[in-house]
């Protein structure tokens, strides 16, 4: 039974992403989401308190797309370039599908959440995978282990939450994927180890 509702969750999340990005926020309505997601209201309500509630939803759109990115991985891929490759997929995703309006309103409600802050939530799969990527790392000497395993992670995430700020703030004029991999890339060498 969890498993249909976290189904019937997904589906409303993924349709009203959809939406929001082809129709724009404001010009998308419940009723919209709750018939692209063959839902109903009701099944909205019960996981949404409104659509404003939908916007911090986002982080799962980011995780559902590390879940269809891990099987993808080739075993034995050094961690450095698995890192590397996950940030540019995900990029690509927010470049191709989601607005800039919506990252900035995503970004902007995590700065004033009383409560739960999506981006930061250390449950989520972003967190769990990117965890396991470093740990394999420092366990087959490709990353360094005098800096912690959650460190690494911690300063990863802040990385790229600063390069979608940025891409947010200069209104997209550039692309978040090309941009972002040359300066991740000298970022995290800081904790490759010398081969």
């Amino acid at each position: 039974m969890r498993k249909n509702n976290q189904n019937t969750k997904s589906k409303i999340i993924s349709a009203a992403w959809k939406l929001f990005y082809d129709r724009g926020f404001d010009n998308t309505t419940i009723e919209d989401i709750v018939a692209l997601s063959k839902t109903s209201k009701g099944s909205f309500y019960h996981y949404f308190e409104g659509k404003d509630s939908l916007l911090g939803t986002l982080s799962t759109l980011f995780d559902e797309k590390y879940e269809e990115l891990i099987p993808l991985i080739e075993e034995n891929t050094d961690s450095f370039e698995i890192l590397m490759y996950l940030n540019r997929e995900l990029f690509l995703m927010i470049e191709n599908s989601i607005s800039i309006e919506l990252l900035s309103r995503l970004l902007s409600t995590q700065l004033f959440a009383k409560g739960e802050r999506h981006l930061l939530d250390r449950s989520r799969t972003y967190f769990k995978l990117l965890l396991k990527i470093v740990k394999e790392g420092q366990s087959r000497g490709e990353i360094r282990t005098d800096v912690s395993a959650n460190e690494i992670v911690k300063a990863y995430a802040l990385c790229e939450r600063a390069f979608m700020y940025d891409w947010c703030l200069c209104s997209g004029e550039y692309s978040l994927a090309s941009y972002a991999a040359p300066l991740l890339r000298a970022f995290l060498s800081n904790y490759r180890t010398c081969v």
